[in-house]
């Protein structure tokens, strides 16, 4: 005996209509014997109040009854907008040609002929079941898409504007910073700026400014003109990536009502920012290198490829080489998107630039809160330099705007003004004594005689913080931080102390 789909929780909700109680007890039986929800309707106006009310997966509707037929109960269904896409099988007595023309004129989706063979009415009703249910999902599937469409192209027009006062703001053409490391990223950046069909690949933790990195080698080169146009992978939703990325064509799959242009077209003359490429589904890596060999898009649905003309610069703060070792990104497409790797430099590896960092973040934001400059004193300078700052430039920036809040419209910033994630972290100095970073000495303030151990140690107690904040959820302490499983283990295991 024929089954109801079986991938929904609820049973199919069929309606019944027929002026003949002996017709209605028979399909009855039979639907329900295959876990079918049965609703009956003795006549045409009942069954429209029931269809409007209930809105059946399917409707057996008689042909033959008094008052309202079955032809005029099918052209009111089909008549309104909340029932119109039930499907409707014709029950007729009659096997004349004419009568299953109209009826499918009418809009009916088929017809069985009475007397019933149980079936063949199982059958025709579990496969236009599982049509209807198929179309309802690929519909609100694709009204999600078009939302999302929406939804970015909104974002785009905003960071347009955003990128525009960025360049007056940050200076998007260069970044702040003396010391050595940065000055290697200055050079990349100008060779960058002078080759712009390269690919680049950006490394680096959470913070450190790989963005800025991308957005610096398109404002700085002959690019800048064009657009700059930045997508998330981890975000890309794994049903609409394709579309997203490469676009459709009216009537690709259903609801697609219009030709709609992907990023890469939209990105035409410009850059493509794909970051956290390593999240990227493995599915959709194939397609993305095929683009970046070819220079050619498909949209979905399309017969004709379009030639686009977009640098791709990509990012990641995972270990591509261990996701390739896991079969989770295909080796040639970090060969083919690594053509030029650069790696953003963790603050710590910089400690010389940060006390320009924190000027220029203090005078960023009293402008944004239209106060005077104020002055950040030594020792709240060397506070900051003592601080690891897993959280690199961000967190610099965060902890500076809690300063200007914290000193009440004073012209001076103080070391107790610094308010950092918790408390300054914990670091083990080569004695295996602890130092907050906080202690003073005759020096100044106390130090681990071991960097790596400190910046250990330092990595360590942000996992755990963030894995108390998130009552030891692993997953919920990775999207606090911005990173990857693997990493927060790696971290948690080098004291022992990592999950199962």
């Amino acid at each position: 005996m024929a089954e109801p789909p079986a991938e929904h929780p609820l049973p199919p909700r069929i309606l019944l209509v027929d002026d003949q109680p002996a017709n209605l007890d028979v399909l009855r039986r039979v639907l329900e014997s295959a876990s079918y929800q049965v609703l009956l309707a003795p006549s045409g106006a009942v069954a429209l109040k029931n269809a409007a009310r209930a809105l059946p997966d399917l409707i057996l509707l008689d042909v033959m009854m008094p008052e309202m037929d079955g032809f005029e109960v099918c052209r009111r269904l089909k008549a309104a907008p909340e029932t119109r896409e039930i499907p409707v099988i014709f029950c007729t007595a009659r096997d004349l040609g004419d009568d299953i023309v109209r009826g499918f004129e009418l809009g009916a989706v088929d017809y069985v002929v009475k007397p019933f063979q149980e079936g063949e009415v199982l059958k025709r009703v579990e496969t236009h079941v599982r049509m209807h249910r198929l179309t309802r999902e690929l519909r609100d599937k694709n009204e999600a898409l078009q939302a999302e469409i929406e939804r970015r192209e909104k974002l785009d027009s905003q960071l347009s504007v955003l990128s525009e006062r960025e360049k007056g703001q940050w200076k998007i053409d260069g970044f702040v910073g003396k010391s050595a490391t940065i000055g290697r990223i200055f050079d990349d950046i100008r060779l960058l700026q002078d080759n712009p069909a390269t690919t680049v690949l950006i490394s680096g933790e959470s913070g450190t400014g790989k963005e800025l990195i991308a957005r610096a080698i398109h404002h700085g080169g002959p690019r800048s003109g064009g657009p700059f146009l930045p997508i998330n992978c981890a975000a890309l939703p794994r049903d609409l990536a394709e579309s997203l990325l490469f676009g459709h064509v009216k009537g690709a799959f259903t609801g697609a009502t219009e030709d709609r242009a992907g990023s890469f077209e939209a990105a035409h003359g410009g850059t493509l920012f794909l970051d956290e490429i390593g999240e990227m589904a493995f599915e959709q890596q194939a397609k993305l290198l095929r683009v970046l060999e070819d220079g050619v898009v498909t949209r979905i649905g399309a017969t004709v490829s379009r030639q686009v003309d977009v640098r791709v610069v990509a990012a990641t703060n995972m270990d591509l080489q261990e996701r390739i070792a896991a079969g989770a990104f295909r080796q040639d497409l970090y060969y083919r998107l690594a053509r030029f790797p650069v790696t953003a430099p963790p603050l710590r590896q910089r400690p010389d630039d940060i006390p320009l960092l924190a000027e220029h973040f203090a005078t960023l934001f009293a402008a944004e809160m239209g106060r005077s400059i104020p002055e950040i004193d030594a020792e709240a300078l060397q506070t900051l330099r003592d601080y690891v700052f897993p959280g690199n430039v961000r967190e610099l920036k965060n902890v500076m705007e809690r300063a200007l809040i914290g000193c009440s419209g004073g012209d001076r910033i103080e070391a107790h003004h610094l308010r950092f994630d918790g408390a300054v972290p914990s670091v083990i100095t080569s004695e295996g004594t602890q130092a907050t970073g906080e202690g003073t000495s005759a020096d100044g303030p106390s130090l681990p005689l071991d960097l790596d151990e400190a910046i250990n140690a330092a990595e360590r107690w942000v996992v755990e913080q963030a894995l108390a904040r998130s009552a030891g959820n692993v997953s919920a302490a990775t999207r606090l931080l911005g990173t990857n499983r693997n990493r927060v283990y790696r971290i948690l295991g080098q004291r022992g102390t990592a999950p199962d």
